[in-house]
């Protein structure tokens, strides 16, 4: 699949699990494009965490307004309602257990649920930002990535990276499959059309446990 439209049908599953009345906050980059496939009939409100609620799709070529962003610096718009605030009051709701799920990207995870999203400034992506605060203060965390990186297993026994947050990941949504995250270990709830279960675990470092009730991913 092209790399492109396996971000979208990432970005489609994870849309998916957005209930009407969420409060949202999607990372920067693949997370972003979720905001584009919420279900019809489904209302949410998108948080970022700069200082805004009510946060809206991607402006038209042109019609950009530069003091207008996301919390990745990309260009976005405001529906009716939203409110802007301070960075202070920004983290109060995150950190007030005020958003219902977050939706991030991730370097490593593995199966304990442990997450490492960042790295040493200038090296990986360009330090922590607000997934510290925002994948405790969530109710949910889903995690939305490829399955590997050159080739390389994202999902591990454990963790090699500095650790964002220790068991925090309720949910890993990858172009292969959806896991979840349990007591027990990972468990191996959906799986995309024409990979098999062999294919998943090659591409996975930690053990799956598969559920008896495997079915296929629906986007």
């Amino acid at each position: 699949m092209d790399k492109n439209l396996e971000k979208e049908f990432i970005a489609k599953r994870v849309a998916k699990e957005l209930k009407d009345g969420d409060v949202v906050n999607l990372g920067i980059g693949l997370p972003t494009l979720v905001a584009n496939f919420v279900p019809e009939g489904v209302e949410i409100t998108l948080q970022s965490e700069n200082g805004f609620v009510g946060m809206g799709p991607v402006p038209n070529e042109g019609e950009e307004d530069p003091y207008l962003v996301n919390a990745g610096g990309q260009y976005v718009t405001i529906n009716p309602g939203g409110a802007f605030f301070d960075s202070a009051f920004s983290f109060l709701i995150i950190r007030g257990g005020h958003v219902d799920v977050t939706v991030l990207g991730a370097l490593e995870v593995d199966e304990e649920g442990n997450l490492a999203n960042w790295m040493i400034p200038g090296k990986m992506v360009p330090g922590m930002g607000g997934a510290m605060d925002l994948v405790t203060g969530a109710k949910k965390v889903i995690v939305a990535m490829n399955h590997t990186a050159k080739g390389a297993p994202k999902i591990l026994k454990k963790c090699r990276l500095p650790l964002t947050a220790v068991k925090c990941v309720n949910l890993i949504i990858t172009e292969m499959g959806v896991i979840e995250v349990t007591d027990k270990g990972l468990v191996l709830k959906e799986i995309a059309p024409e990979v098999t279960i062999e294919d998943v675990q090659n591409a996975t470092e930690a053990q799956l446990i598969i559920s008896d009730d495997l079915k296929l991913m629906e986007v």
